[in-house]
């Protein structure tokens, strides 16, 4: 069975490092919430908003080891009042756990895109983390 795993972070700057930083943050937390391997995952689709322009977040994957995954980077269209500064990711992963078990984050700035899939406390364990 496939599922869907979404995350979304936002970033400090539009520089290399904040955004690997924040992208390997996330994946982090995705693959850690959800034991997520390389070799069950199919693909994996990041965006970033128009105002992140210095690297490729997918780096991040690859710097993590996923050297077979599939991964693809988009650019988000402006929409105004959307929040900016933010990477987004949808992995594609190969798993018998129900969709319902499938844990997704919205980490730092970009809680406000999905406050209903926040545990309580989240923000505060990351600014403490």
């Amino acid at each position: 069975m496939l599922r869907g795993v979404r995350g979304a972070i936002t970033v400090e700057e539009d520089t290399v490092a904040a955004i690997l930083e924040a992208t390997t943050f996330m994946l982090q937390t995705l693959m850690t919430a959800n034991q997520i391997q390389e070799e069950d995952v199919a693909s994996v689709l990041f965006t970033t908003t128009p105002d992140l322009t210095a690297c490729y977040p997918a780096k991040a994957a690859r710097d993590l080891g996923w050297k077979q995954v599939a991964l693809m980077g988009f650019q988000e269209m402006h929409v105004p009042g959307g929040l900016p500064l933010c990477v987004r990711v949808l992995i594609h992963w190969n798993t018998p756990r129900p969709q319902q078990e499938v844990t997704h984050a919205f980490l730092r700035g970009a809680a406000v895109l999905r406050p209903d899939l926040q545990p309580a406390g989240a923000q505060a364990e990351e600014q403490g983390s």
